[in-house]
């Protein structure tokens, strides 16, 4: 049975600064890989979280159909963000707990609706700890990052 992951992460240099996003979307049937596919990206004025934000977004756009799939995070700003904190924002007009706008409501919505579209499983791995595939996000949005640094 053919299973579909997407690792993502995020960078930044200095936060705000330059910052890129990469995703790495593996297709496997048990530890065979059957495809992959990397995506990368960035901005020359961005913080940490919009990366990460984007990388999970351009994951998820990526997709050409309705799909299940993993998107593996060392963000968990992403994964809660998504899964925990969202249905009260929602609830609360887009605004935090403390009655404050929630940052990057833009990049929420679009990963809102992208997510909407998918059966996402979202899972958290600890970043920079020798995660073959987490490395490899980082690596992606380190280049997607690369053009804008001075």
């Amino acid at each position: 049975m053919t299973e579909l992951f997407a690792y993502t992460d995020g960078a930044c240099s200095g936060n705000p600064g330059p910052g890129g996003w990469g995703a790495l979307l593996i297709a496997k049937d048990g530890d065979t890989v059957l495809k992959e596919r990397e995506l990368s990206g960035g901005e020359e004025n961005t913080t940490n979280n919009r990366m990460e934000l984007l990388a999970a977004i351009s994951a998820l756009d990526a997709l050409e159909r309705t799909s299940k799939l993993t998107i593996v995070t060392d963000s968990s700003y992403v994964k809660d963000g998504l899964t925990k904190w969202i249905h009260g924002w929602k609830r609360n007009g887009w605004r935090t707990s403390a009655k404050k706008p929630v940052k990057n409501e833009d990049l929420w919505k679009r990963l809102d609706e992208a997510a909407s579209r998918h059966d996402v499983t979202w899972e958290w791995v600890k970043g920079h700890a020798g995660h073959t595939e987490n490395e490899r996000a980082d690596e992606l949005a380190r280049s997607g990052m690369a053009p804008y640094k001075a």
